[in-house]
């Protein structure tokens, strides 16, 4: 069984206000700050973000298949632990779902919900559907034929947890392994489709190997540059990004997407009573680290890596130069909102019309429109 440990993953993202001179930006030639600030985004977020998760969700379907294959307390639980380290990298890489995660439909793919976990219990008494799933490639047949609603992580968490903790293993059925394994395997396919997309070749050969089998798009728009490649390229022939101006703006509009998401919707949804089904990771009571991880994943943009003590060039350090005021407003909404995410009350699907909701959707929200006077202050550059 392969076991994969990333410790800088482990690593607390610390955050430093800076105390620089204010100045306003006026223009001027940046891109040499810009394409060391487009390298160190893609190694010390984007790529080790994706390996991680690539790596984890291939761990969590052979720990799945050792459970079906010997059931014990300690398989399940360690399946389960795999589930959540990937939960977490998936979380953390939702402030660039920018590219293959949206061209290729991957997110609402594999992090739909709220499960339709009514239709779920159907199609596991589908004995037709459940005899394919447990086929070669009951993976691929799992993908193809069930809907966003009842593939991807909560499909996951939904046989692995509920009430906030891992299942006892007796209470699991063979026909729910049979499920899992093949809901998990898909989603491992979808995780390998990201890593392959952004990095190409320096992916692992297993995983480039798997996309060519199943003939998946890893390039974009079906060309020749890889997402990375595409970004490192901005401003220059063949890339989709007019300037590397547009490409820091991108970065910004990842964070400024999933700040708003978690203020309005993850949080805003229910706590209004908008919708009070829509909760994410409701069996295992993971929602408020969710918010939490979404947040690091903007700051793990924002700062130059997801390894506090070994960060790089960053959009941070750029306006902390040439614009300290937006700078550091950016900095202390981001404080400010994972404060108050942390400061909810637990577990949020038994919680959602607490106070601590709407201080945290609030800050959430307000962090979206600071970044977003971030992304004004770098296109003022043109």
């Amino acid at each position: 069984m392969k076991k994969v440990i990333f410790a800088a993953l482990a690593a607390a993202a610390a955050m430093t206000l800076v105390s620089c001179e204010g100045t306003n930006i006026t223009g001027g030639d940046y891109d040499e700050d810009f394409a060391e600030i487009a390298e160190v985004y893609l190694n010390k977020t984007v790529y080790p973000t994706y390996t991680a998760l690539a790596a984890y969700s291939q761990t969590l379907v052979e720990q799945l298949q050792a459970f079906q294959a010997s059931k014990s307390q300690a398989n399940l639980d360690a399946a389960a632990e795999t589930f959540l380290l990937a939960r977490e990298q998936w979380e953390k890489s939702e402030a660039f779902l920018f590219g293959p995660a949206s061209d290729f439909g991957i997110d609402p793919h594999i992090d739909s919900w709220p499960l339709d976990a009514e239709n779920l219990e159907v199609e596991l008494s589908n004995t037709t559907k459940v005899a394919r799933m447990a086929g070669e490639d009951g993976d691929v047949y799992a993908g193809d034929n069930l809907g966003a609603a009842l593939l991807g992580f909560h499909a996951v968490e939904y046989i692995l947890f509920r009430d906030g903790e891992v299942r006892t293993y007796t209470d699991l059925t063979d026909t729910q392994l049979i499920y899992v394994v093949a809901v998990a395997g898909d989603l491992r396919n979808s995780c390998y489709q990201l890593e392959v997309s952004w990095l190409g070749e320096a992916a692992p050969e297993e995983h480039v190997a798997r996309m060519e089998e199943l003939e998946r798009n890893v390039t974009v728009a079906g060309g020749d540059l890889y997402y990375g490649e595409n970004f490192l390229k901005a401003g220059q022939t063949g890339s989709s990004y007019t300037s590397l101006t547009a490409a820091m703006a991108q970065i910004i509009d990842g964070c400024v997407t999933i700040a708003d998401e978690v203020g309005a919707s993850k949080i805003g949804k229910p706590a209004t009573g908008e919708d009070v089904t829509y909760i994410e990771s409701p069996y295992s009571y993971k929602s408020i680290t969710d918010f939490y991880d979404n947040l690091l994943s903007i700051e793990n943009a924002y700062c130059g890596g997801i390894d506090s003590s070994n960060r790089g060039a960053s959009l941070h350090d750029f306006l902390g130069k040439h614009n300290s005021e937006v700078d550091a407003n950016v900095l202390a909404a981001l404080e400010n909102a994972k404060e108050k995410v942390q400061n909810m009350k637990y577990p949020f699907v038994l919680n959602i019309s607490d106070d601590s909701a709407d201080e945290a959707s609030e800050a959430c929200s307000a962090l979206a429109t600071v970044l977003s006077t971030a992304k004004s202050a770098i296109q003022n550059l043109e």
